[in-house]
């Protein structure tokens, strides 16, 4: 990366941390640029030669924060396939957790799902998680896009209520109920 690349790269992380640190004191759509631009330390000019608007800068920041989740994720080990579920705790914890951290951010994505396409972060997951464990649990192919469909938005919706109470149930509740419900528990090949 040379100067200049780093120099963008760093005044736009700047903007999605401020961002980030105002979703924590008051709603999306009561933020400003100006806010914006004096939380980060940047001029307005600035802002508008990296954004068209506030969506684009939120888009931006979804796009930083899914891939801080994914990184998050890297603790979680890979195992053996034939032990593989379809989701765990394992899996739905350190998710849960970085929600609720981010819980503000997470809300503006999940009423604004369209500017963000949320569903593509799952399907990122679908290769290495989601595809080996409904092969185990013997989904043929031709069935595995709408039990994923099914599980993905299922998942959605639970967790969006989740965020609409603010996160006040406790993870492991939220867990039980994705299990239960999205008929993900772990169960034996016949």
């Amino acid at each position: 990366m040379n100067k200049q690349e780093s120099k963008y790269f760093n005044t736009a992380s700047l903007m999605d941390e401020a961002l980030l640190l105002l979703l924590e004191e008051k709603d999306y759509d009561r933020i400003t640029v100006k806010e914006i631009c004096k939380k980060a330390g940047v001029n307005r000019t600035t802002f508008y030669l990296h954004y068209e608007g506030m969506n684009d800068l939120l888009e931006e920041t979804a796009a930083m924060i899914n891939e801080r989740f994914k990184e998050s994720l890297s603790a979680v080990p890979s195992g053996d396939p034939s032990k593989v579920v379809l989701t765990s705790e394992q899996y739905l914890r350190p998710y849960l957790d970085f929600i609720r951290k981010n819980r503000r951010a997470y809300k503006v994505i999940h009423e604004k799902e369209h500017l963000f396409h949320s569903q593509k972060v799952f399907n990122s997951f679908y290769e290495t998680i989601f595809s080996p464990a409904l092969s185990h649990f013997g989904v043929t192919e031709k069935e595995k896009k709408y039990v994923f469909a099914f599980y993905t938005q299922g998942t959605v919706a639970i967790i969006g209520k989740w965020l609409e109470d603010n996160c006040r149930e406790e993870i492991e509740f939220i867990i039980e109920l994705i299990m239960r419900h999205t008929m993900a528990y772990r169960q034996e090949k016949k």
